[in-house]
């Protein structure tokens, strides 16, 4: 076995440079187990991570590992053009999960993918070509996704498509600008927006917020792309975080929790737009019959443990003990999310962001067994996104850690 110095200079020789990662001394993860992590010299964690909102269901849990197992051994690929069962019972469970008359779903593996195939779907639907986003948006890296992403380290192209427009997510300005682009341009195909926006700091908008939108969208012809990929399969307290909007999109993408840790995505809309979808397109390993039977286990977990609610009463109680901890710690500026996906910013008494203080506790935490994530703008953000079968000891131990960390 590898050293976790050896394990990093390997990583150096042979990835890409672009490729960061956390720690100064960072672990090198072997083993999973429920809402644990074990590096290689033994040490245990408590992940209240979760790959970034990918293990939902716990890491290596047995109930989806051991169908995932059978399916491995009974057929692991023939590709899309073939049919099988799995991709159509995952079809059709979607279909009946999924909010409101969303229906047929196109299935790929990466959320970035999935994000792209609903622009290229509302592109074809609409006639249209222009896009309008959100500032401190992720929505992938592929160029078009990487064209709608408003943050700047997540633009590497440098000759990203100017097919978009960007508008504040501060709720008293959205609204006026959306309608000042729709007014003077025609060309506009879709909104896509992530419901809390993730990676740009866990931003929660009210809860009248798309309601609004969606009426404004509605008046000029325009569709509504919902990103879920962070935030789907009952991370926010609802199976999908636009449900606590009181909205239906018309185009949802997915993935991350989706397959607790296998790749699988999707993007799903109405029977009326999917029937425009003819032209021929396919994806080499979407509807992998190993992929979605993995995602039937997942649904299926979170169904039968009621992860939902189990994320939004334990949500509830860490997002608690966080403002206690607000109250007693300047340097919070605020606590906010929904469910278990929670954010706190740190500022400093000018309101500057405070990266390097982020990290600083990210480093305590991990030297007493926490792995915690950071995001925002300026990395300035804790996250708190664990898996949903956490229960309230784990929240106390990292609660009492974090304390510590913020004293010092």
């Amino acid at each position: 076995m590898y050293t976790s110095e050896e394990v990093l200079e390997l990583r150096r020789e042979y990835l890409m440079p672009c490729l960061g990662y956390f720690y100064q001394e960072p672990p090198v993860f072997v083993r999973g187990e429920m809402q644990y992590l074990y590096d290689n010299n033994g040490k245990k964690y408590l992940d209240f991570f979760a790959g970034v909102s990918v293990m939902n269901c716990g890491h290596s849990n047995p109930e989806i590992i051991d169908r995932i197992t059978v399916q491995l051994k009974t057929l692991q690929h023939v590709t899309n053009v073939y049919l099988t069962e799995p991709v159509v019972e995952l079809a059709k469970k979607l279909s009946e999960i999924l909010p409101g008359d969303l229906n047929n779903s196109f299935f790929c593996m990466s959320g970035s993918e999935a994000n792209e195939g609903a622009m290229l779907l509302a592109r074809i639907y609409t006639g249209k070509k222009k896009f309008i986003g959100l500032k401190n948006s992720l929505h992938g890296r592929t160029n078009l996704t990487m064209a709608a992403t408003n943050i700047p380290m997540w633009r590497a192209d440098p000759f990203l498509s100017e097919d978009f427009y960007f508008v504040s997510h501060k709720p008293e300005e959205t609204l006026g600008e959306i309608e000042e682009i729709l007014k003077e341009d025609s060309d506009i195909a879709a909104f896509i927006c992530e419901p809390i926006l993730g990676n740009g700091g866990i931003i929660t908008p009210p809860d009248w917020y798309f309601k609004e939108i969606s009426t404004l969208l509605k008046k000029y012809g325009v569709l509504l792309i919902c990103d879920e990929v962070q935030t789907g399969f009952a991370r926010t307290g609802k199976l999908f975080a636009i449900e606590h909007f009181g909205v239906v999109p018309d185009i949802m993408t997915m993935s991350k929790a989706l397959g607790n840790g296998i790749p699988v995505a999707a993007f799903s809309t109405t029977k009326e737009i999917a029937a425009k979808f003819t032209s021929p397109s396919a994806s080499t390993l979407g509807g992998n019959p190993v992929a979605c039977s993995s995602a039937l286990a997942v649904l299926d977990y979170i169904k039968n443990h009621d992860l939902a609610k189990r994320a939004k009463e334990l949500g509830e109680v860490l997002y608690e003990k966080l403002l206690r901890l607000k109250e007693k710690y300047p340097i919070i500026k605020e606590v906010r999310g929904k469910g278990l996906m929670l954010g706190m910013e740190l500022v400093d008494a000018e309101d500057k962001p405070l990266p390097e203080k982020t990290d600083q506790i990210l480093e305590f935490l991990k030297e007493e067994g926490i792995i915690l994530g950071k995001n925002g703008l300026y990395r300035n953000v804790l996250a708190f996104q664990p898996p949903l079968v956490i229960n309230e000891e784990d929240i106390e131990f990292l609660v009492d850690k974090l304390d510590i960390a913020l004293a010092k």
